[in-house]
């Protein structure tokens, strides 16, 4: 029972040894930033369709997935998200509503004026993205992890001494946003009412403010 009483010991002791090396091991800590802006490829848009009864509120949306086809707009990317009746209502008792997507090619100006209907009762943007923007982050972080590499390297180069193993590294998210609006909108930003809209306003893709990316990557290096 002594034997193995005093080899617990020593392996506690062992253990113990081992983690106040790792404890004292001199490092240096620096954190890395990149950035990076990325060009919106794709906008989602919720639009509403008003009407008086069924039959009605069936013709505006045949001619709502008509209009949205004459300008390159697939069935596949429309969906259906909510119908309302409101049996109180002595105009509008109908109202049905929908999500689309439209890409860099399309013409959204000649879009909103096609859309500039009576029966269109709002549209107004979802969200506006970059379909790659998952890639886009990733090279964002490798680069903010290659930033605080160089940083230690330069700092340690400067007093004699080199980077060792990485010890730890810890991601930073400081700024990352998926979602941006037309310069035009910024007035505009909750709804975009059809039949007030402006038609001066270009609603191109260039007018859209791109998607801004940064990462910071705090590291820690054994100095050799």
């Amino acid at each position: 029972m002594k034997l193995k009483h005093l080899l617990l010991v020593g392996i506690f002791a062992a253990g113990s040894l081992v983690n106040a090396q790792e404890i004292k091991k001199n490092a240096i800590e620096v954190t890395g930033v990149a950035e990076m802006e990325v060009e919106p490829d794709e906008i989602i848009f919720n639009i509403g369709i008003k009407a008086d009864n069924k039959n009605q509120l069936a013709d505006n949306e045949k001619l709502l997935f008509e209009t949205l086809k004459t300008n390159g707009v697939k069935n596949e990317d429309i969906k259906f998200k909510s119908m309302y009746q409101n049996l109180y209502s002595k105009t509008t008792k109908f109202t049905k509503s929908f999500q689309f997507k439209a890409n860099a090619k399309t013409n959204v100006s000649k879009l909103f004026e096609d859309l500039n209907q009576k029966w269109v009762s709002n549209l107004n943007i979802a969200e506006i993205k970059n379909t790659k923007i998952a890639d886009f982050r990733k090279t964002v972080k490798i680069n903010a992890l290659k930033a605080a590499k160089e940083k230690a390297d330069y700092l340690l180069e400067s007093i004699g001494k080199k980077t060792g193993p990485p010890l730890e590294i810890v991601e930073i998210e400081d700024y990352m946003s998926d979602s941006v609006l037309p310069v035009a909108y910024r007035s505009k930003m909750a709804n975009v009412q059809m039949e007030a809209a402006d038609q001066s306003v270009d609603f191109a893709f260039d007018n859209i403010e791109n998607i801004k990316l940064k990462f910071s990557i705090k590291t820690r290096y054994e100095i050799l």
